[in-house]
């Protein structure tokens, strides 16, 4: 039986995580920092200076920010943030804004107002926002997480301040006590009640935004060339809708997400995969929302050793979720669902992160696919054995082999594919 502590700490990991977001959450979490700023400023914005991490340059710069139809951009993200975001509503901080917001934030932005800087930060995730106005300057900063604000000043005045240590703490100690036998006993055995506003609110969202991009124009139109071109089979839908939800949050769409380890793209992989299965198989609601518990602590159990931005492609850690969670609907147990996650590493760990943008969907497409060639190995009883790659002896040691090369084999390459994109010229 679950220790009652894991117990708690599971929900409220499940409870954190799983929260609404408006649009690519790396731009979000830079409108957020803007409207916090302007908050207390107290008066009309005049100009802005935007300093982030790599991390957040790399996944900002190139996707749409949402509400605003094309516009791209860590600038865009700033001053839409500060003339019409509102803070209170966090990673849905722009979901009130018009269309006078709209042709404002253009005119400031014609008038060169904003300036983005690359901040010499440990953190990946790192945001400042400094902004002046006539007779005022206010500052807001975001650290670790993509609405954990850990200080706010108005004229160099500390309003409010989070020592680092905390913000380590806040996320860290939790996701630390993720294993995978513990997570398949609690989707077991957590009580419904605990955990479906959290997962029904999922389905509903992420469902949504998956049909919208099936049946609208928004970027390469990934999960529709796939119905399209591969046939209708659950395979292909469980990847297309996965695929398409990623297509219309990429290209603009204002519908919100329920994300998953910061990112609504795993949001949306470790989730619309496992919610066509469900159909396909006519599975009950229960076991659905214990199949995505599962799909859901098993994403976040692979990035508890990344981090939640890195060089390594997120949505192979949602899709090894959403394999999980694929074969414990075909009833699954342990064993099985380790050799799922096992195969997907074993294929797709290779695919690299370089920034938020429309070809993020045939990402997880792929990745989609690696996790179903992994279920189906797995149904078979065939798997990778130790020693192939970064394979270990058991499911837990190569989810460790693979953050380590993730996290640390992998530093080099998420600064030079930052520098190449820099030197790529569109600017930030």
């Amino acid at each position: 039986m679950l220790d009652r502590t894991v117990y708690d700490t599971y929900v409220r990991i499940l409870t954190r995580e799983l929260v609404p977001a408006l649009g690519c959450t790396e731009p979000i979490a830079i409108a957020l920092a803007a409207a916090k700023a302007r908050e207390v400023l107290g008066e009309e914005p005049r100009r802005l200076l935007v300093k982030c991490s790599g991390n957040i340059i790399k996944n900002a710069k190139g996707v749409i920010v949402p509400t605003t139809g094309n516009m791209r951009g860590i600038d865009t993200s700033a001053v839409l943030g500060a003339l019409a975001g509102n803070a209170s509503l966090g990673l849905e901080v722009l979901s009130k804004v018009g269309p006078a917001d709209l042709e404002a934030t253009r005119q400031m932005l014609a008038q060169g107002v904003c300036t983005v800087e690359l901040l010499d930060t440990p953190s990946r995730l790192h945001i400042i926002v400094e902004i002046t106005g006539d007779s005022h300057t206010a500052l807001a900063e975001i650290r670790d997480e993509h609405t954990n604000v850990v200080r706010i000043e108005r004229d160099s005045e500390r309003l409010f301040y989070k020592e680092v240590e905390e913000v380590a703490d806040e996320d860290d100690g939790d996701l630390d006590a993720l294993n995978l036998a513990d997570i398949l006993e609690f989707a077991n055995t957590v009580e419904l009640d605990d955990i479906r506003p959290i997962i029904k609110r999922q389905i509903e969202y992420n469902t949504r935004i998956a049909q919208e991009g099936m049946t609208h124009a928004y970027g390469g139109r990934v999960g529709a060339t796939l119905m399209r071109h591969y046939g209708g089979d659950v395979r292909v839908r469980a990847r297309a809708l996965a695929a398409a939800g990623s297509d219309a949050r990429m290209g603009g769409c204002v519908l919100p997400v329920v994300i998953n380890s910061g990112s609504g793209n795993q949001g949306i992989t470790c989730s619309v995969p496992i919610i066509v299965y469900a159909k396909y198989l006519a599975a009950t609601e229960e076991t659905l929302y214990r199949a995505l518990v599962l799909s859901n602590l098993t994403a976040l159990l692979q990035k508890r050793g990344i981090g939640r931005l890195s060089a390594f492609c997120g949505a192979v850690c949602a899709a090894c979720g959403s394999g999980a969670g694929i074969t414990y609907l075909h009833g699954g147990d342990y064993d099985a669902i380790s050799r799922t996650i096992t195969n997907t590493l074993a294929n797709a760990s290779g695919i690299v992160c370089d920034g938020a943008k429309g070809s993020c969907a045939a990402k997880i497409a792929t990745s989609v696919d690696a996790a179903i060639l992994g279920h189906e190995m797995s149904l078979d009883g065939n798997t990778f054995g130790a020693g192939e790659g970064l394979v270990k002896e058991n499911v837990e040691k190569t989810i460790a082999s693979i953050g380590r090369m993730a996290a640390d084999g992998m530093r080099e390459t998420d600064s030079e594919i930052l520098r190449i994109m820099i030197d790529q010229g569109s600017g930030c």
